[in-house]
This record gives structure tokens, sequence and C-alpha cells, in this order.
């Protein structure tokens, strides 16, 4: 089991690394059918005369398997990964068979003046693909809950 970390588990620089996740030609084009069924992403013939140029996972998709990755180890944060605002980029489509795998870092720390009781992480993940490149970028705060009264070191 993964230990859960609170507020003050964290420091700027600190990094984490998660599991890994084979998107399939079918996985997108089921996501695309239910949340973005534009041609590019449901049909590999109507894809090729697209901007992509062939079949691409709907960047709503990257960022749920982003998500995913993150919640099962990737951002192993105490109270879960709430988030409380973003940026999101996508410099690279991802295909079907890419292997994607999520790196964070945590660039900013700041405890709540006005909760006692947690603070904001901010986090920059990059989901890259088998290749190395990198298919998404995600800068979050995240909302962090701080220790509890009589729990030392990071919770298991």
């Amino acid at each position: 089991m993964v230990a859960k970390l609170y507020l003050e588990d964290f420091a700027v620089g600190q990094r984490f690394e998660s599991g890994s996740h084979e998107m399939t030609a079918e996985a997108i084009k089921r996501f695309a059918a239910e949340f973005d069924p534009q041609p590019f992403h449901l049909d590999e013939t109507a894809a090729k005369d697209s901007l992509f140029g062939g079949l691409a996972a709907s960047g709503w998709h990257t960022a749920s398997v982003t998500m995913r990755l993150l919640v099962e180890g990737g951002a192993p944060i105490a109270g879960g990964v709430i988030g409380g605002g973003g940026d999101i980029t996508w410099p690279l489509a991802t295909r079907p068979g890419d292997v994607l795998q999520v790196t964070s870092e945590i660039v900013e720390i700041k405890p709540s003046r006005t909760k006692p009781h947690r603070g904001m992480v901010t986090v920059r993940s990059e989901t890259k693909n088998q290749r190395g490149e990198t298919v998404q970028i995600m800068v979050s705060r995240l909302v962090v809950p701080r220790r509890p009264d009589g729990v030392s070191g990071p919770a298991v």
C-alpha cells in the first residue's frame, strides 16, 4: 500500500511517477462516442482527412486517463486528488497503442490562511507516451489536508 501524504509531507521539487495505461482504438472510440463525438475520434477513415491525419483520442480522454493514473498512485494524497483549478494543454495527440505514464512535480505549497486544516499544492504533471513524447501537460492546484493532530509521519 502506498503511503498517503499530507500537506506537511510535500516539498517543492518532489516528484511522483504513475503506473501506465495503454490506449486502444476501441477505448478511444467508446469514450468519444459518449463524450466527444467528433469524426477524428470515432472513425479511422474520417480521421485520415483531419488535422490529426489519423485516429486520435479526445484530449478529455487523455485527461481522464491521467486522472486515473494519479489516483492509482501517481499522487498519493491523503483525502484524494481534489482539484481547486488548473490549466491543461495537449501538445501532441494520443494515438491507439500509446502507453501513457504520468510524472508529476510539486511546484508550490501554500497552507491556507483561512482554513487551518488544509492547503493548496500546485502540481505540474506531464503525461507521456511510450516514446517519451509529451501528450498532455497539466498544472493543477490541489486541495490537500494538513496532518491531523496525533498522526505522525506519512499515513499508511
